[in-house]
């Protein structure tokens, strides 16, 4: 399996199928499968991010970013993140020269995230990037209106709820779990702390907000992956395909970035410690649980016919295709 990296979507275009519809993507020609984790998490950062990184619960693999970047962008173009963390996209983005900008709400993050725009500069990335702090689901009046119809894409995750595995660590009563919640639970303004319909409405209001800053043709690239609670599956990926339709984007593509690596023709896992616990628990209650080797990739287009400045059309055709 190999990255098509530095390939241009205008090389090529394949039908892929999402959401029940045979699609026409703009994006690059090559495997749906993106081998993004050849390396663990730790070692892509290492050196590459400053260290308090590793304190945010639910970091983007910097490969998945660095290649959503060098697939559906141009260097000199601006990629925008409005949930960026700790700024791996826009890390990722600058080194590969493009400009970017962040949106995030918690100071922390976005306090980390300048960090890390800093550190890449330091190392050599000659493209800028900012980051402003804010509610993502309020864009339009966060961002100066002179980036409507710039930029050329988007690239962000949306929140998993608001406790994820964070980081583990042996003590005297077993293994504890620390850096694993987006705040001290006293702010419920993360998305994080909503409900799965909270969370898809939230995503539907950043999305559209996107969307009015993408140029025509411009594309966004959302990970999601389901999780379970109390062992019932949740479907973010689908809700959020149905975010996107609902802010006027066209579903392209559905893709999947790979969390294992790759050896040999054989996935090579790289679960969490909780992960490969409740697995085991689960197999061992006699339920065939598996580990979780990759994240959906959702691609969305915004219509070429659309004029920057103007509302995202809401017409819809039969088929559900928002036009």
């Amino acid at each position: 399996m190999e990255d098509n990296h530095g390939q241009h979507p205008d090389q090529s275009r394949r039908h892929r199928d999402i959401g029940g519809r045979h699609c026409v993507p703009d994006g690059p020609e090559g495997l749906s499968v993106w081998a993004t984790a050849q390396q663990s998490g730790p070692v892509q950062r290492r050196g590459r991010y400053v260290p308090e990184s590793v304190k945010h619960p639910a970091r983007m693999l910097p490969a998945i970013a660095a290649h959503a970047v060098r697939a559906y962008t141009r260097p000199g173009d601006l990629v925008l993140d409005p949930m960026c963390g700790i700024g791996t996209t826009l890390v990722e983005a600058i080194h590969a020269g493009r400009d970017a900008i962040g949106v995030e709400y918690e100071p922390r993050w976005s306090n980390i995230a300048d960090a890390n725009i800093t550190h890449a500069q330091h190392q050599g990335a000659t493209s800028r990037a900012s980051v402003v702090r804010g509610d993502a689901t309020r864009l339009r009046s966060l961002l100066p209106a002179a980036l409507t119809g710039q930029v050329a894409l988007v690239v962000t995750s949306p929140p998993y709820g608001p406790t994820v595995h964070g980081l583990v660590r042996p003590g005297a009563d077993g293994v504890a779990k620390f850096d694993n919640a987006y705040n001290d639970g006293t702010d419920r303004g993360n998305l994080a702390y909503r409900d799965l319909t909270g969370l898809a409405d939230g995503f539907a209001h950043i999305l559209t907000g996107c969307a009015t800053l993408l140029r025509p043709g411009g594309t966004v690239v959302v990970t999601a992956r389901p999780w379970r609670k109390n062992g019932q599956l949740v479907d973010l990926p689908s809700a959020v395909i149905a975010a996107g339709m609902r802010a006027g984007l066209i579903p392209t593509e559905r893709c999947v970035a790979l969390l294992a690596a790759v050896r040999d023709g054989h996935l090579i896992a790289r679960p969490s410690f909780f992960q490969l616990q409740a697995v085991r628990k689960a197999r061992a209650g006699g339920t065939p649980l598996h580990l979780i080797t990759h994240e959906d990739v959702l691609i969305f287009r915004r219509p070429h016919n659309d004029h920057p400045g103007s509302e995202i059309s809401k017409e819809t055709h039969g088929d559900g295709v928002v036009a």
